[in-house]
């Protein structure tokens, strides 16, 4: 796929195709990409929990999950542009060894490749935070997806077009397989709402043709009184599946607030 122009979303298959309808219109060039915020923080997810890393979030998604925790990067996307000059130049100022390119959907805007040829070129780590609906070839240390279960479809009443997108892009299995085969180093996240996530999650783990070593669970939820509660049935669950169990620990750690 190239890096720079126009994508469009099949709506049959979910995959980024070129010419179909319906579309979202991305036409995000190498330039410059629209930026939601940048922030130091802890790595709060996954292999690398604890570890200070720069965050970059890029604004935009092609999915819209009911539960999303950062509706200003896909709801409600928000952000000015910055070149990839600026970016480079916050991140270097930073002083940190990681970088977390993250969203909204980071793979969306064809800028980020070369984001990440720029931040590989000074010698720095990346973990790419996507969910895994759209291939893209880039450089990358750990890519970290996170396939959207159905039931992160929004309601097909309150929000009819958007319940039917989401639907058909969120779990193009193909893209995600070539996203894990380029990847030097992976890992697979799940947000689990109920144990009636379980069936759907250990198929696509399946399918996906991964070792339970390589997947992460967490429990949906925003305040530490949730992830305490989803944790008495999820945890037992995780260790009799061979799964790594993890908390949301940037709640934990500051709450459900933005810059964390």
């Amino acid at each position: 796929m190239k890096s720079t122009g126009e994508v469009r979303f099949s709506h049959a298959s979910g995959g980024p195709t070129r010419g179909s309808e319906p579309s979202v219109d991305v036409r995000q060039t190498g330039t410059s990409l629209r930026i939601s915020e940048t922030f130091t923080s802890r790595q709060g997810e996954g292999k690398l929990t604890g570890v200070e890393s720069f965050f970059v979030r890029t604004s935009g998604c092609n999915l819209r999950c009911w539960f999303c925790d950062t509706p200003y990067a896909s709801w409600n996307p928000e952000g000015d542009r910055h070149s990839i000059d600026q970016i480079i130049d916050a991140i270097e100022r930073s002083g940190l060894r990681h970088v977390v390119l993250t969203g909204g959907e980071p793979l969306l805007p064809g800028g980020i490749v070369e984001l990440c040829q720029r931040i590989r070129n000074i010698g720095l780590h990346i973990t790419i935070e996507t969910a895994g609906t759209i291939d893209r070839e880039l450089p990358c240390n750990l890519m970290s997806i996170s396939p959207k279960l159905a039931t992160s479809t929004p309601d097909s009443i309150e929000h009819p077009r958007w319940a039917g997108l989401h639907a058909t892009r969120r779990m193009p299995i193909d893209v995600m397989r070539r996203l894990i085969d380029r990847a030097e180093e992976f890992q697979v996240k799940f947000v689990i709402g109920s144990p009636t996530d379980y069936d759907e999650c250990v198929d696509i783990i399946e399918r996906l043709q991964i070792a339970s070593s390589d997947v992460w669970i967490m429990p949906q939820g925003t305040t530490n009184e949730a992830m305490d509660a989803a944790s008495n049935w999820l945890a037992p669950w995780c260790e009799r599946q061979g799964y790594q169990y993890c908390d949301r620990m940037q709640i934990r750690w500051y709450g459900n607030r933005r810059g964390t």
